[in-house]
């Protein structure tokens, strides 16, 4: 990124060059009259009039740039990095965002939020904030004066779109506090999250991955490359079953894995990170096109893993070239090059839908397609590429942000598509805790083809696990109904069952379902009230 002190530097040089001139031109006019007082003095009047002119026009451009460098022109393809730190962690990671943003082609300015003024806020479309909190709570010292002088003040920010990466360390009771706090302060200026506040205790490198995923999703850059790889584990694959032949929608398989390793547990709420590989043809390809073999050994990634590997077996886990154009600047490479010259193959996260008590690792993933007509990199490997009794690299991520209550209160389980995996989870922890008082909204395209496990949930509903169901099958009827609709018309009950104690969780598309939902939610329980749940826990969502 340039410095922001370099117009001024610059425009010392030029100034002092124009000073030098003007000098040498009043002395020649000077010397060139010089029995003429009066036209001598005309002249060099003159010479110093047209140097303070253009010393204005100077001035005034060298502004503008000194504003174009600092600020960037609120489009919707530019963004903001804004970070408060007190050691240096937060800047750090506020530049890791903006390199992995600018690979993907986007804008991006990085600045300390000590320069957020509320005109950047009011002008701004997009902020990614990166904070830590300090003491008991508080903001960094570098972030005093935006406290200070913006949060109490009210602005009208509803053009803005933010996330929020909060830093802290769960030792501390106020636990990523100013994080908490510089949310509920933007929700109060009507800003709109782009994303959910990621906390991040003590530099966990899962959390992280999990702010990347937000990021590849912003830029739209799905082979974005992770800041670090996960340590996974070995797991094979037992069960792959399409959900729903015949849909509308694209195709939907229940997987299951099995653990290699003994002790490996799970809870309701969190996360499979899987470590993708390439379809074997496309490796070929690559192969065949740089005329290479694919059984030539390689010495791996020293740092990765250690190890002499065939060409073949690296290349299934590296971001191959994409086109004709990358493959051609490849020509002529040694096998050995082409291992070093590929980064690895960015992580996936899927909601886990089964619990340990299961004895078996269960998710929901949709077959996703790219532009290109490729499938998406992980839901190809999921459903298609791996072979059913085959390794997959997976690591669980513990998402204590979607885990379930401490207590055995009532829960409001919402959600939409491959979002039942993730309420799938708490309903089989809760039928095994013997809490019952559980009520899901669920929304896909048809009831022939997309009711996703529909012999448990009428299995629950009968047996008491469910008290109530509420369903949505948007192409079933002429007027599209979505799950947001059937909230709407179930606004008394939810009311009485939020007043009774019930938490709601929310589970599936950000896009769409997720804003209608909290929107629907805000318009039945106020908006106070539905930010307060979140701050207590008892809103919760894991959406993507």
């Amino acid at each position: 990124m340039k410095s922001l002190t370099t117009p001024f530097f610059s425009a010392s040089r030029l100034l002092c060059a124009l000073t030098l001139l003007t000098f040498g031109a009043a002395i020649s006019a000077l010397s060139y009259w010089p029995d003429q007082p009066a036209a001598r003095a005309f002249s060099a009047s003159g010479t110093v009039l047209a140097y303070l002119f253009f010393c204005s026009i100077f001035i005034v451009q060298s502004r503008k740039k000194i504003l174009l460098e600092t600020r960037l022109i609120a489009s919707p393809d530019s963004i903001y990095v804004a970070y408060a730190s007190q050691t240096g962690y937060a800047e750090q990671l506020a530049q890791q965002t903006a390199v992995s943003l600018r690979e993907a082609g986007m804008l991006v300015q990085v600045l300390p939020l000590a320069q957020v003024d509320a005109l950047l806020l009011q002008q701004a479309k997009k902020i990614l904030f990166i904070v830590s909190t300090t003491g008991e709570g508080d903001a960094p010292d570098n972030a005093a004066g935006f406290v200070r002088k913006l949060m109490c003040q009210q602005l009208a920010l509803a053009e803005l779109r933010y996330g929020i990466l909060a830093l802290g360390d769960l030792h501390y009771q106020h636990y990523c506090a100013f994080g908490h706090r510089l949310q509920h302060w933007l929700h109060q200026q009507q800003a709109q999250k782009i994303v959910d506040l990621v906390e991040v205790d003590n530099g966990d490198q899962g959390a992280l991955r999990h702010w990347q995923h937000h990021l590849a999703a912003l830029s739209g850059h799905a082979a974005m490359q992770d800041w670090s790889t996960p340590g996974y584990g070995d797991w094979t694959l037992t069960e792959r079953r399409l959900l729903n032949p015949g849909s509308a929608g694209a195709p939907a398989f229940h997987l299951a894995l099995r653990a290699n390793e003994s002790g490996v547990t799970w809870q309701a709420g969190d996360i499979a990170e899987i470590g993708p590989a390439n379809d074997p043809h496309a490796v070929q390809a690559v192969l065949a096109r740089l005329q290479l073999s694919g059984s030539c050994e390689i010495q791996a990634d020293i740092q990765a893993d250690k190890c002499i590997k065939s060409l073949r077996s690296h290349l299934s886990t590296r971001l191959l070239p994409q086109d004709d154009a990358a493959c051609a600047r490849l020509q002529g490479i040694s096998a050995q090059a082409l291992a070093d010259a590929l980064p690895a193959l960015p992580h996936r996260e899927y909601s886990i839908a089964s619990i340990p008590g299961d004895g078996k690792l269960e998710l929901l993933v949709r077959q996703m397609q790219q532009a290109s007509g490729k499938l998406g990199l992980g839901s190809g490997w999921l459903t298609q590429y791996a072979d059913i009794k085959g390794k997959i690299a997976l690591r669980i991520r513990e998402n204590r942000s979607f885990h379930a209550p401490a207590d055995d209160r009532a829960l409001i389980l919402i959600g939409n598509g491959t979002g039942m995996a993730g309420l799938r989870a708490h309903l089989k922890q809760r039928e095994q805790k013997g809490q019952h008082r559980n009520w899901l909204l669920f929304g896909e395209r048809n009831a022939q083809h997309d009711y996703f496990f529909h012999d448990e949930i009428t299995q629950w509903l009968a047996n008491g696990v469910l008290q109530k169901l509420d369903l949505a099958f948007s192409r079933d009827q002429t007027q599209r109904l979505y799950v947001q609709h059937k909230i709407a018309a179930q606004a008394d009950s939810i009311k009485a069952w939020v007043n009774d104690g019930a938490a709601i969780y929310v589970c599936g598309s950000a896009q769409g379902m997720a804003a209608a939902v909290s929107s629907e939610l805000a318009t039945i329980l106020g908006g106070g009230p539905l930010e307060a749940m979140a701050e207590q826990g008892r809103y919760r969502r894991d959406v993507y």
